[in-house]
């Protein structure tokens, strides 16, 4: 097993891959969202308005504010169709073309002779988009919805405003059941700002690449060179026969879980080298790994498959 990531060239760079501005329902235009993540240390975000007739299908233009040091990826948060509770599809699309064909989605209500979540997810893929499931505890997601949608690259598994405002934040089950179904996906952390509350610079993904350029970024994100934190910085992974060697910022606790309810994991305080014995998971195709820091704070990597 690899982490190919923390071998490949380049560097990791921070970012926000879910974002609204007042082109949608934020509260903040867009130079103003950029000019905030940027003074808090982002390298890059992508601005995912919502994507519906009531706000005139906007992919909101942030090119005019991308600098030496910080840079933007086009994208949008893209709905259509229902879900098996009858909500509307919450899909995460980033490195959308600034000519996306809309989809017949005038507001946030499902209508008939409307493209599925599954349909309009796959135009994404096709269109050169990174795709990842929105915040499923949220919107209630069913496995059977979670499975239908074949596009999506991840899942969103913490999203800070849906932990601040309705504390459903997690996408971790619908994660995991994927997974036991041999669907090879990555995970992402994001923040879903909006601006109208606390909902900013709470959960973000670190991508490894040569450049902080949307493409190289994008690239490196379907290849899931990319881990998620809320703080906690993950330095280098290797993986061994029965153990798993964790470099990283101070934590104080390190878990790896796979199929079924069997993990490892490892207290201590102030860790930065740490190794793990992971023999309870040998019979798992899968695991993945998260760390914790001693506020709380968590980072989250990519699963790993045996093969």
């Amino acid at each position: 097993m690899k982490n190919t990531m923390f071998t490949a060239p380049g560097k990791f760079w921070r970012g926000n891959l879910h974002t609204h501005s007042n082109r949608s329902d934020g509260a903040l235009d867009p130079g103003e969202v950029c000019r905030r993540y940027k003074a808090e240390g982002y390298d890059f975000i992508s601005m995912t308005d919502h994507f519906v007739g009531l706000f005139d299908y906007p992919i909101t233009d942030t090119t005019p504010y991308r600098d030496d040091s910080f840079t933007t990826i086009l994208g949008a948060e893209i709905h259509s169709g229902a879900m098996d509770n009858g909500g509307l599809w919450h899909i995460l699309a980033v490195g959308l073309p600034a000519d996306f064909t809309p989809s017949n989605s005038p507001d946030f209500q499902p209508i008939a002779d409307q493209e599925t979540g599954a349909q309009i997810a796959a135009r994404a893929r096709e269109a050169g988009a990174y795709v990842a499931i929105a915040h499923p505890e949220w919107s209630g997601l069913t496995e059977n919805d979670a499975r239908s949608l074949e596009a999506a690259h991840g899942v969103e598994i913490y999203n800070h405003s849906c932990a601040i405002e309705t504390d459903l934040p997690r996408g971790f089950s619908t994660l995991d059941k994927l997974l036991n179904k041999g669907r090879r996906l990555n995970l992402c952390a994001t923040d879903d700002a909006h601006f109208n509350g606390p909902d900013h610079f709470g959960g973000w993904v670190m991508v490894k690449a040569e450049t902080n350029e949307p493409a190289a970024l994008l690239a490196a994100l379907k290849a899931g060179h990319h881990y998620a934190s809320q703080g906690p910085e993950i330095h280098s992974v290797e993986w061994e026969d029965n153990h798993v060697v964790v470099q990283s910022s101070p934590i104080v606790n390190i878990s790896v879980i796979g199929n079924g309810s069997g993990g490892s994991y490892v207290h201590g305080e102030n860790m930065t080298h740490t190794r793990l014995n992971i023999d309870r998971l040998e019979k798992s195709p899968w695991m993945r790994l998260s760390v914790m820091d001693r506020t709380g704070n968590r980072a989250w990597l990519n699963p790993v498959w045996r093969d």
